[in-house]
């Protein structure tokens, strides 16, 4: 398969129709007649640009910077060709910082690794236009995977031991008529409303909807009819994902009120599979970080900081034991980073796996949907559920994914890099793994700026009219997308195709530097999250251990720092990752552990304690 084709393959982006908007983005420093309204060494604004403020013709604080339709200053004449004229003074001044200290340095970077006198040909875009309209022709439905079987599966006596079993145990104590969906819901919604105002995780918990689902389900096996390991288990969406007659909130005070009444794909295809929604989980304010319009989400094994990344609510409720497992995203480290955080099992597929209709976007060449549970067989079981094509995500396909659960790991080459927890080597290593030193090689160095170029422009082609009509500036946390999307405003056209380039140079190279069947590292390194989302390869994040919190105030304290490994895999092969994660877990018990929610030890106290408190209860000895 030649290099181009390869680009064209589904693997990597196969259908990019909907980013010509984001190409039409054409920005102007100045329209300038004369050489001192150029660039300076330390200036972008032209020098007379505060003369025009002092006289009235600027404001610094309204919602348009250039008042009248005369202004000839270079400044306004290029925001007035970008038909973006509404930003204040002070938010000028931003742009031109970030511009000179973020996009101008990304810009040169990319320049000088694709562009060149010939054209560039060896490195065309990563964003392909298809003219097919239907991809189906070429691609078989998905084969289910072999699930194992359990026996001798015995109902625990608390509530708590069973909010932690596993999708397979769960199922099997339906199965065998000791426990029925409706009960396991009531279990679940309980927990929900006793933890989710603690760790403010959760937005809306979708009782009703609940109860009828399990019922459902509850009759149905009473019928003899089986829908497969998710029959009747309760799980949790992040409420970026939309659920008729409910609110999708998106995290953020803008939309907080909104109810869209659409099905999301992948909620389709856990309704067919028997699941029981439960609850819609905190993202972070316009899926970005864990702050949202209720507050910030907290980390189950040590409240007293945060859970990180937009898919908060799900690595949170997961952690504790609030649902057996989620549904979150990823654009740019949002699986990654609150798996890591909490001490969840959490898989990041490979892009396009899953369909996303109904999910709110950010970046369609970037944006995954993926499971966070107990351990990694449960993650197989509920991408088995919702991987497959979505006849309206161009992006979408039918993986033939290999069964993880049939893999023979004896007869992988995995490597392991620098910062890659050894226990894990050696753990796999006594599993039959052949395990060898490896490095990801690659030429580019700019793969944090390609990311942050491409997702920043592809969300600001979204949310255009909520900048434009002043809304971001009741976002939630100012540093971020409201700093970001007044960036991105100003990332020429011509810049964002070469960053589209350098990504499919970045792709080459990771391909051809990817020369065993896996490797092991740090989940959360930013450069090799920025890669893995650039790549679309999958990761699965397993913990691997827990540490004594820093500057503890007790030494009786139960709080943890949660040590975590990422699994990855190149694209198509998440049956791989999945295969070593489940062997990995099959000789430790990580996985098993439960934080220390509201049993925080004798003498532990939090200087930042959350604003609502656990209702008392019999402390665990």
């Amino acid at each position: 398969m030649c290099r181009r084709t390869w680009l064209l393959h589904p693997t990597l982006f196969s259908s990019y129709l909907f980013h010509v908007q984001a190409l039409l983005l054409v920005f102007v420093y100045g329209a300038a007649a004369s050489s001192n309204q150029l660039l300076s060494e330390d200036r972008i604004i032209a020098p007379d640009f505060v003369a025009l403020m002092d006289s009235g013709r600027v404001h610094s604080r309204n919602y348009s910077k250039c008042s009248g339709k005369s202004d000839d200053d270079s400044w306004c004449r290029g925001f007035r060709m970008l038909d973006a004229d509404f930003f204040s003074y002070d938010k000028m001044l931003e742009i031109e910082k970030g511009a000179k200290e973020f996009n101008i340095p990304i810009i040169r970077s990319n320049r000088k690794l694709v562009a060149s006198a010939d054209g560039g040909l060896e490195n065309p875009s990563s964003l392909v236009f298809s003219s097919a309209w239907n991809h189906d022709h070429a691609e078989e439905a998905p084969k289910r995977f072999s699930y194992p079987s359990l026996s001798g599966v015995e109902r625990p006596k608390s509530d708590e031991d069973i909010a932690f079993m596993s999708i397979l145990e769960l199922g099997q104590l339906m199965k065998s008529k000791q426990i029925t969906s409706k009960e396991l819901a009531r279990i679940f919604l309980d927990r929900l409303k006793r933890y989710g105002p603690v760790l403010e995780s959760v937005v809306t918990i979708t009782e009703e909807l609940a109860y009828e689902q399990a019922t459902h389900a509850d009759e149905l096996l009473a019928q003899g009819t089986y829908l497969g390991p998710l029959h009747g288990i309760p799980y949790g969406l992040k409420d970026i994902i939309a659920v008729p007659h409910y609110k999708t909130t998106w995290g953020s005070r803008s939309f907080k009120d909104q109810v869209l009444d659409i099905e999301a794909w992948v909620y389709k295809r856990l309704k067919s599979a028997g699941a029981v929604l439960l609850a819609k989980l905190v993202t972070g304010s316009l899926a970005y970080d864990d702050i949202w319009f209720g507050g910030r989400t907290r980390n189950p094994w040590n409240i007293e900081e945060y859970s990180t990344g937009s898919s908060a609510g799900p690595a949170a409720c997961t952690s504790a034991g609030m649902v057996p497992f989620a549904i979150g995203s990823e654009t740019a480290g949002s699986i990654t980073y609150p798996a890591a955080r909490c001490g969840v099992t959490a898989l990041r597929p490979t892009f396009g796996t899953v369909g996303r209709t109904g999910v709110m976007s950010l970046s369609e060449s970037l944006d995954k949907l993926g499971p966070f549970c107990r351990n990694a067989e449960d993650c197989a079981i509920v991408l088995d559920a919702i991987r497959g094509k979505d006849p309206d995500d161009l992006s979408s396909r039918n993986i033939p994914l290999s069964d993880p659960f049939a893999v023979d790991i004896t007869k992988l080459n995995v490597g392991y890099l620098e910062d890659a927890e050894m226990d894990v080597v050696q753990k796999l290593q006594s599993k039959g793994v052949n395990m060898v030193p490896f490095k990801l090689n690659y030429t580019v160095d700019s793969a944090q700026g390609i990311l942050n170029f491409t997702m920043d422009v592809d969300v600001l082609a979204h949310f255009d009219e909520w900048q434009r009509s002043g809304r971001d500036d009741d976002y939630e946390a100012q540093d971020q997308w409201p700093l970001e999307l007044r960036r991105a405003r100003v990332v020429p056209a011509v810049d964002y195709v070469q960053a589209q380039r350098a990504r499919g140079k970045l792709i080459r190279d990771v391909r051809d530097s990817f020369k065993v069947d896996a490797f092991v590292g740090n989940a959360t390194d930013w450069e090799r999250v920025c890669v893995g989302n650039l790549v679309g390869m999958p990761v699965i994040v397993v913990p691997t251990g827990y540490k004594r919190i820093s500057d503890n105030p007790s030494d009786s304290t139960r709080r943890r720092t949660t040590i975590t490994t990422g699994i990855y895999a190149p694209p198509e092969h998440d049956h791989i990752a999945l295969a070593l994660a489940m062997a990995y877990q099959s000789v430790t018990d990580h996985h098993k552990q439960r934080p220390p929610i509201d049993d925080l030890g004798p003498g532990d106290s939090i200087p930042n304690p959350p604003r609502k408190t656990i209702p008392p209860r019999q402390l665990r000895g």
